[in-house]
């Protein structure tokens, strides 16, 4: 027979059981990973002399980079694709010397990237500035297609994306002529659809930058490339300068890998119809025929864009790659900076038959460097003080972090790096094929839990070490994923128990394709894994356009 239950008997009944639902939450969870610092160290060549700079000026994953002029001011952004806050703006007096400011996609209502691959996302953004407003034009993929957003101020606030439906492609670009109007450039499929593969078509289209919206009636101006007979692939990244009375028309052909260039059109009306430059002029730039066997290759050049110096000089922005070996290179696409010659009434970026030189006269007076260099040789520290993350950080998909009593914490989410989601993961770009980045971590893992340092290509390619535990041990895990058919976690490449009250270092140290990962329980730094194979980290591997980003990262089991 049933009884009544007292009133005090059911409250420690429901005492009890509360007690034991947190127990068992907190045998899957782990309390948050504290992480007190992060280093990075690059080495790049010697230094250069007074009055020159190295190539790249952007170094690790800046790709796809446009450039505005505005007075004695240069502002120049880059693609993203998922990582965020996306699309960094970069600040220069000098085209050498560059401060980001800013990021045009720095809240989670301007795009969702939920679902989206790493090399997804935003594509190709092009910055202009007019009648006292910047606009930034650009392509959402799979994530609501072609776009524009604006700003009084470069370094943001950046309006919500408008987006333009009608405009079918990717790589849009602006150009306001002389008269007011302003006209859209981008990437589309030609007219009666694509013929082979990588088919596509240049259109031109009049804007309306007052309400921000297309005026219609858009026109094809360039069909496959320079020439559709020898059928060209992937002509993109179009831009438009108005030289006098001419229009040139500025585009990459060819892809983004070993045979991409950059071409060159020109009419006398902004609509067309387009000409493009001889064959001993067009491509303007390229290493596509260069040897394989030069020493210490730029590769893959194109995406190009222009900017006119106000004494009337022009130099070019462009991105390339810089192999470690054959077309393996880690670090991603990189923006670079070179002279432009018009002698010949075209403007040539560089003679065919020339290597991209990395040592190069500056334009102009040189400024000082930034608090946070971008190429040469540099070691910068971050200590997590503040609200928020410095510009340079991203995360994946726009995945949670906390600062907290100067530290980072980073909560084990079931999300990991390898499952498609919003880690607790926060990176910063590997700029040197030769560096390392180091860390320092108080964290208790629970079973199955981990926190540690990652370097990831995408979720499916990444080394990892990191603090874990499983069958009642702590660990030092170094682990490789080079695929989707590898465990979530990846294959571990080693690991060793240890035992420590106070906080734990970790390394990752790279050298072109082998990497080494380290820990250190006291003063002592232990290799844990020693020249580990991180081809797995470059584009000619993992695919996509993105470059390696590393940094600290927690994620607790399934």
């Amino acid at each position: 027979m049933s009884r009544p239950i007292s009133t005090t008997t059911r409250a420690v009944r429901l005492a009890l059981a509360a007690a034991a639902m947190l127990c068992a939450a907190g045998a899957n969870a782990a309390g948050p990973a504290r992480f007190g610092w992060v280093e990075y160290q690059g080495t790049d060549g010697a230094a250069v002399p007074a009055g020159s700079y190295r190539n790249p000026i952007l170094a690790g994953y800046h790709p796809d980079p446009s450039i505005v002029r505005v007075g004695a001011d240069y502002y120049l952004v880059n693609s993203t694709f998922s990582w965020f806050p996306g699309i960094p703006v970069f600040h220069s007096r000098d085209l050498v010397h560059w401060r980001q400011i800013g990021n045009a996609i720095d809240r989670p209502g301007q795009l969702d990237f939920t679902g989206r691959g790493m090399s997804e996302g935003v594509f190709a953004p092009a910055i202009n500035y007019h009648a006292g407003r910047f606009y930034i034009v650009n392509t959402c993929v799979q994530c609501g297609g072609n776009f524009v957003i604006t700003a009084t101020d470069p370094a943001g606030k950046w309006s919500d994306p408008v987006f333009l439906p009608t405009v079918e492609g990717i790589d849009p670009s602006l150009f306001f002529d002389t008269d007011g109007k302003a006209w859209m450039i981008n990437n589309r499929e030609p007219v009666g659809g694509s013929t082979y593969d990588g088919h596509r078509a240049l259109w031109i289209e009049q804007f309306d930058p007052v309400a921000l919206k297309m005026m219609g009636n858009p026109k094809m101006v360039v069909n496959g490339g320079v020439d559709l007979a020898a059928k060209p692939v992937w002509i993109e990244g179009p831009h438009i300068y108005r030289v006098k009375n001419t229009y040139y028309l500025l585009a990459a052909e060819g892809g983004t890998s070993v045979n991409h260039s950059q071409v060159v059109f020109r009419s006398d009306s902004v609509t067309g119809p387009y000409v493009p430059a001889p064959k001993d002029i067009n491509p303007v730039l390229s290493q596509r025929n260069q040897p394989a066997t030069r020493p210490n290759p730029i590769s893959a050049t194109g995406h190009a864009d222009l900017v006119q110096l106000p004494d009337g000089r022009w130099w070019s922005i462009f991105l390339g790659t810089r192999p470690y070996e054959k077309d393996f290179y880690n670090i991603g696409r990189e923006t670079f900076l070179l002279p432009v010659d018009w002698s010949n009434g075209w403007p040539v970026i560089l003679p065919k038959g020339q290597n991209v030189p990395y040592v190069v006269r500056a334009p102009l007076p040189m400024a000082a460097a930034g608090s946070t260099p971008f190429t040469g040789t540099y070691s910068v520290r971050t200590d997590f003080v503040g609200p928020r993350l410095g510009l340079e950080w991203m995360t994946m998909r726009d995945a949670p972090y906390r600062l907290a009593g100067r530290e980072l914490l980073l909560d084990p989410r079931a999300d990991g790096i390898g499952d498609f989601g919003k880690p607790a993961f926060v990176a910063r770009r590997q700029e040197h094929a030769v560096a390392s980045v180091t860390t320092s971590v108080r964290f208790a893992p629970e079973e199955g839990a981990m926190a540690g340092l990652a370097a990831v290509q995408n979720d499916a390619y990444f080394l990892t070490i990191a603090l874990t535990r499983h069958d009642g041990k702590t660990f030092v895990r170094a682990a490789r994923r080079a695929g989707k058919d590898e465990p979530r976690t990846g294959v571990t490449v080693a690991e060793r128990a240890v035992s420590a009250s106070g906080p734990v270092r970790l390394r990752i140290a790279a050298r072109g394709g082998r990497y080494d990962l380290a820990y250190a329980v006291g003063k002592q730094w232990v290799t844990l894994a020693h020249e580990v194979d991180a081809t797995n980290l470059s584009t000619n591997k993992a695919g996509g356009f993105v470059g390696t980003m590393i940094g600290p990262f927690a994620q607790g089991p399934r």
